[in-house]
């Protein structure tokens, strides 16, 4: 029973820790750090939810989840009353419907992607102006990134050349190739498909929007580092002044059209606050142990 009640703890808490998460403002100032905060409380939600039902259904064995599971399927559930079997059903049924619409949004921005590389192929060309770059003969202003398992394409629009010059232009680029390189659009899936599979509930909203943000911060962080930050906090304003087109589906843009967001971001960018290197001790090392935790749980023998 000790197995069981502390996953089903953990699973309460996650869900505290995501809602003073999505509040927080203290991640902006180590947003990787706060990324890998992120993916530990959805992965210990999911793992804790999931073993304690589990857990539960599995008691009358009294060999805990490992012990427990194969010795229900060796006598077929025989011990099971209706109440253990609904709990059991519940769980499995939970880890089914995560895995099946994590799969899902693979799928669908996958075919999403394509679509649009082929859509580039026809109406996108290639300038010396901005080498390794494909541009839209669009007059609104747009920048973003495909990304991509063996090329990802950066794109802008001919509306973003003419709205900036040439130094808020490189570092625009500089931020599209931070998403590209470091595969930014993997982290957002698993939040992507928790918001598909619970679209009602705010919380799963905001989770989303938080590490959105963080992952804008990541790449402008990584962009500051060939460029001034200035030279990227003013392009976000002209982005924002020009009202963006929204970036196609599984893409990753620079500029959002949440207002407020952008403007965090610029202010980030001309007054950074940067955390010590304890801080982000810290936020990594209770990553680790909020990610790992739920799984040795599963090994305790009650």
């Amino acid at each position: 029973m000790t197995s069981t009640a502390l996953l089903a703890l953990i699973a309460v808490g996650t869900v505290g820790g995501a809602h003073l998460l999505s509040k927080a403002r203290w991640p902006w100032r180590m947003p990787r750090a706060g990324i890998a905060l992120w993916q530990a409380l959805g992965l210990a939600w999911g793992v804790a939810t999931i073993g304690a039902l589990v857990g539960y259904a599995v008691l009358p064995y009294g060999e805990g989840i490992t012990g427990g599971v194969p010795a229900m399927l060796a006598d077929g559930a025989s011990r099971l009353d209706a109440t253990h079997l609904a709990a059991l059903l519940t769980g499995v049924g939970l880890a089914v419907v995560l895995l099946a619409m994590l799969a899902h949004a693979i799928v669908r921005i996958d075919r999403a992607r394509r679509r649009h590389r082929a859509l580039l192929a026809l109406v996108a060309s290639r300038s010396a102006e901005v080498p390794g770059t494909l541009v839209l003969d669009h007059p609104a202003a747009a920048a973003y990134c495909v990304p991509g398992v063996r090329s990802s394409k950066v794109v802008v629009s001919a509306g973003t050349l003419a709205l900036l010059d040439d130094a808020e232009l490189a570092a625009v680029l500089a931020h599209e190739r931070a998403h590209a390189r470091e595969r930014h659009d993997l982290v957002l899936l698993p939040f992507a498909s928790l918001r598909q599979v619970f679209p009602q509930i705010g919380l799963v909203g905001r989770c989303l929007d938080a590490v959105e943000l963080l992952i804008e911060m990541a790449a402008d962080d990584r962009a500051r580092r060939h460029r001034p930050p200035r030279e990227l906090a003013t392009a976000l304003l002209r982005f924002a002044a020009a009202r963006p087109v929204a970036a196609p589906s599984g893409a990753l843009a620079a500029a959002s059209l949440d207002q407020p967001a952008v403007l965090a971001r610029v202010r980030r960018l001309l007054e950074p606050e940067p955390a010590g290197p304890a801080a982000r001790v810290a936020a990594l090392t209770s990553a680790a142990v909020i990610a790992v935790t739920p799984f040795l749980l599963y090994h305790l023998p009650v």
